[in-house]
């Protein structure tokens, strides 16, 4: 009973930690990074694509008499337009295939096509010998448990949160080269506090995850 009790009390980025790790099998720290946090990368875009193109659908107040298809439509609110196929239900639907890994990559290379910002930046690895449809399946089943609720809190909070954590995690499997894309939390803590940034502008030259930024925010 204390068993299963502390397994419920268990943290959700902890859980999910442990399954994605569980998945890795063979596969390398260092690549295996980037397959999940591409995942989960590509969950917070579609999460914010699809809250705003609900919207769009629907058509009330300001929205009235948008296309939900408009690329302009999501680029005047800041959020990545997502093709069809990338999005992560179309995703979802394709997670049993063989095909998986190849439909995963096409669907970055879309996404890069479609924002130019992202160009040459999303991993695309999904089609790789080393990583199996049956584990990319599962990927996707777990990066899809993540977050639920609403959307606002869902991609801002969570999926962050989780995102974060899985680089610590990352950072200490791979060992000291694992500080290279991670500073630890209680590091960035202390900068922020000793910089005390209430006036000017955060500038973070080695920015990583972004979590100088994240840290300055809630600082102040």
């Amino acid at each position: 009973m204390a068993k299963a009790k502390q397994q419920k009390e268990e943290p959700i980025e902890k859980q999910l930690w442990k399954a994605a790790d569980k998945l890795r099998k063979n596969i390398d720290a260092a690549e295996y990074k980037h397959i999940v946090l591409g995942l989960i990368f590509l969950k917070y875009i579609s999460d914010a694509f699809e809250e705003l193109h609900s919207k769009l659908i629907e058509g009330e107040g300001e929205y009235a008499g948008t296309d939900p298809e408009d690329k302009d439509e999501y680029k005047a609110e800041n959020v990545f337009f997502v093709p069809t196929a990338a999005r992560w239900s179309f995703l979802v639907s394709e997670a049993k295939q063989p095909t998986i890994g190849k439909s995963v990559d096409e669907a970055m290379d879309t996404i890069e096509q479609e924002n130019p910002s992202l160009r040459d930046v999303l991993p695309k690895v999904f089609a790789r010998g080393n990583l199996d449809p049956t584990t990319l399946g599962g990927l996707i089943d777990l990066v899809g448990n993540i977050a639920l609720g609403d959307a606002a809190a869902r991609s801002a909070d969570i999926l962050g949160h989780v995102f974060e954590y899985f680089l610590g995690e990352f950072a200490l499997t791979e060992g000291k080269k694992g500080g290279q894309f991670y500073t630890p939390r209680c590091v960035v803590n202390l900068l922020v506090e000793m910089l005390q940034p209430y006036k000017g502008r955060v500038l973070d030259p080695c920015c990583g995850s972004g979590g100088m930024f994240v840290q300055s925010e809630k600082f102040v």
